[in-house]
């Protein structure tokens, strides 16, 4: 269990305001609203950086969980205990994405924030709609679990599908597990990559204002300044979803535990920030 109070007495001396992340990616936003407002042309043509941070975001994904998911399996070395932490790992993520699902569909039908778009369909990209549209109506149980199996290692990776992912990283994790010592120099090696690795999601990190900035700008310049009331809305619409379920599921998930939703959200605020910006 983390202790806040310690981690307090550890923290780093705090950055200036204007050199944290979250708060220079809201300036970026407001920057690109009135740039999108003001010279539309000019906005619509900054969608690149948008897409670039997103590819970016991609790209770092799939390696992120593989180093985290399988040394954490390999380090322990009582499969047995891994075995029951997988299972009730399982049955939590089953239980709680349904009581998600729940609370995004009532607060969804309830609020409707998309009503008010009004986006002309034939400005949408109409080949990203067709295969989202196939892939639902083809979808079934048994297609969904099949599609969790990779058709190779590197497809796994190289297309990012990150429930592929994840279950080669439990099995790889599981089998260095057994390994035992024979294994060691690999999961040392796994180990090592994990800073670099993380080290490398915060220089891409540094990038999100101009993500943040390009997007917003397109957005603005292509459907107006009226697109942010109704964008919004649909935002205020999220956060009321996420405040639902995070103080009214996960807080009582907390107090079963023993500890406050408000001490960890005090713990984990910097992060809660910049995710807000």
């Amino acid at each position: 269990m983390f202790n806040p109070q310690a981690h307090s007495a550890n923290l780093a001396p705090r950055k200036p305001l204007y050199a944290q992340l979250y708060v220079q990616v809201l300036a970026a936003i407001t920057l690109g609203i009135a740039l999108g407002h003001f010279y539309p042309e000019i906005g619509e043509s900054l969608k690149p950086l948008g897409d670039a941070f997103i590819k970016l975001v991609k790209m770092i994904i799939a390696p992120v969980i593989f180093l985290t998911v399988a040394t954490g399996i390999a380090g322990m070395n009582d499969l047995q205990k891994v075995g029951r932490v997988a299972g009730k790992a399982m049955v939590y993520f089953v239980t709680f994405s349904t009581l998600a699902l729940i609370v995004g569909l009532i607060v969804a039908n309830v609020v409707q924030p998309g009503a008010g778009l009004n986006i002309d369909p034939a400005s949408l990209d109409i080949q990203a709609v067709n295969t989202y549209a196939a892939k639902a109506h083809e979808q079934s149980v048994t297609g969904f679990l099949m599609n969790i199996i990779p058709s190779t290692i590197v497809g796994a990776f190289a297309e990012g599908d990150i429930l592929q992912v994840l279950f080669f990283s439990v099995l790889f994790g599981i089998a260095l597990a057994m390994v035992g010592e024979k294994g060691t120099p690999v999961l040392s090696l796994l180990q090592a990559l994990i800073a670099p690795i993380f080290k490398l999601v915060s220089i891409l990190m540094k990038a999100a204002p101009i993500g943040a900035f390009g997007a917003m700008a397109f957005t603005i310049g292509k459907y107006g300044i009226g697109s942010v009331v109704n964008l919004a809305m649909l935002v205020a619409t999220f956060y009321l979803t996420a405040f639902l379920f995070v103080f009214g599921v996960l807080g009582a998930v907390c107090r079963y535990n023993g500890f406050s939703i408000f001490s960890l959200i005090r713990y984990i605020k910097e992060e809660l920030l910049l995710v807000l910006g």
